[in-house]
């Protein structure tokens, strides 16, 4: 029957169709339940980058993986996913920036990262026309990269639908735990799906979940903007960060050229709200115009918001809880979609084996939350 699975997934974002594609490769049968249609949470709401430039090994591993997942996708899912390998270059205004992307290169060029920290005359050259003034250089990698989110979730929901179901609108309201293991999951439609393994992919919403089985997790969502503009030339390939209090960090999309980017609002802007504002769409011009002055007349023509999940040391949650069956994967703190595929493949893993692959206990639930990711 179609309520009957190996495995339930609540969470229809990159995590959790990742996990799902994943696990039906090891042969389970997947139930992946979605509150309202699949990307509709942080996942459809990203700018799409995919960086390996991280500040800690695990982080990096995780990041290097997920870029080969990347880099095979399109043959693998049988569809185009708007994979480009433009590249990421974080700006250093500072000295001290400067100097920690330089520490933070020896680790990543230990690890088999290309990365470099490149000076003006080289910047000048990747990105036609930016502003110098008090640019000091940057860290870039040329092989990061940028993908369609959309188009990713659709390919691991058609894989899941091989093995399983994909059921959006699917609100799950009650987790069923029997002699403290789960047995089901009931949803908002009063309808009952059965799979002793149940995963937490839930985004924003992890806690929420959780909760449900009476389990607090640290998760939080926040509130962050984006925009894209209209299309144009192509005249830069890489994602431009300025890591500044009042910077920001876009690139222009493969292969039509609009730009899309972001920032982080100071201060943080808790909560589930998805409402937009005015301020964003004018400091984000701004922002992006003093960087690049040629952007200045540019049509921002959509401008939303999204959640990010995040945890108090910047890095995600992978583990079983204390109630059998029941897993999480998420609190992903902004790098869901780039991290997403070597995550999805861990758990899976972990759950199918027993055991990760290699060490994550950096992603451990109980953990202290005292280390951070300073690369956010």
């Amino acid at each position: 029957m179609n309520n009957t699975s190996d495995a339930i997934i609540i969470g229809g974002g990159i995590i959790g169709c990742a996990t799902g594609y994943y696990l039906t490769k090891k042969g389970f049968k997947v139930n992946l339940l979605e509150r309202a249609y699949l990307t509709a949470g942080s996942t459809g709401r990203c700018i799409g980058g995919i960086r390996q430039q991280f500040s800690t090994p695990l982080s990096i591993k995780v990041a290097m993986e997920s870029m080969k997942k990347f880099g095979t996708m399109r043959d693998e899912l049988k569809q185009d996913v708007e994979f480009h390998q433009g590249g990421y270059l974080f700006l250093a205004h500072s000295e001290e920036k400067k100097q920690t992307y330089m520490k933070l290169i020896e680790i990543q060029r230990e690890m088999g990262i290309d990365v470099s920290f490149i000076g003006l005359s080289e910047i000048e050259r990747l990105v036609p026309g930016i502003d110098p003034t008090g640019l000091l250089g940057g860290a870039y990698c040329p092989t990061d990269a940028q993908a369609n989110p959309f188009l990713i979730v659709d390919g691991y929901a058609k894989a899941i639908k091989e093995r399983g179901n994909v059921f959006p609108y699917k609100d799950v309201t009650q987790i069923n735990v029997q002699k403290e293991k789960v047995v089901s999951v009931t949803t908002r439609d009063n309808e009952t799906y059965f799979a002793p393994v149940v995963i937490n992919a839930a985004g924003p919403f992890a806690r929420d979940i959780a909760q449900m089985v009476d389990i607090d997790i640290q998760v939080y969502p926040e509130r962050h903007e984006a925009m894209i503009t209209e299309q144009m030339e192509r005249f830069f390939d890489m994602m431009v960060v300025d890591y500044r209090p009042d910077g920001c960090y876009f690139n222009q999309k493969w292969p039509h050229g609009s730009v899309i980017g972001c920032y982080t609002p100071i201060p943080n802007v808790p909560g589930y709200d998805l409402g937009t504002s005015f301020e964003f769409a004018r400091e984000m011009g701004r922002r992006m115009a003093r960087l690049i002055p040629r952007l200045g007349n540019t049509k921002i023509i959509r401008h939303w918001s999204g959640s990010y999940e995040m945890t108090p040391d910047g890095n995600p949650i992978l583990d079983k809880s204390d109630v059998d069956g029941f897993w999480i994967v998420g609190g992903m703190c902004g790098h869901g979609f780039m991290l997403g595929p070597e995550i999805g493949w861990l758990a899976a893993e972990y759950i199918t084996e027993g055991k990760a692959p290699y060490d994550i206990t950096e992603f451990a639930l109980h953990r202290d939350f005292t280390g951070k990711e300073v690369m956010k």
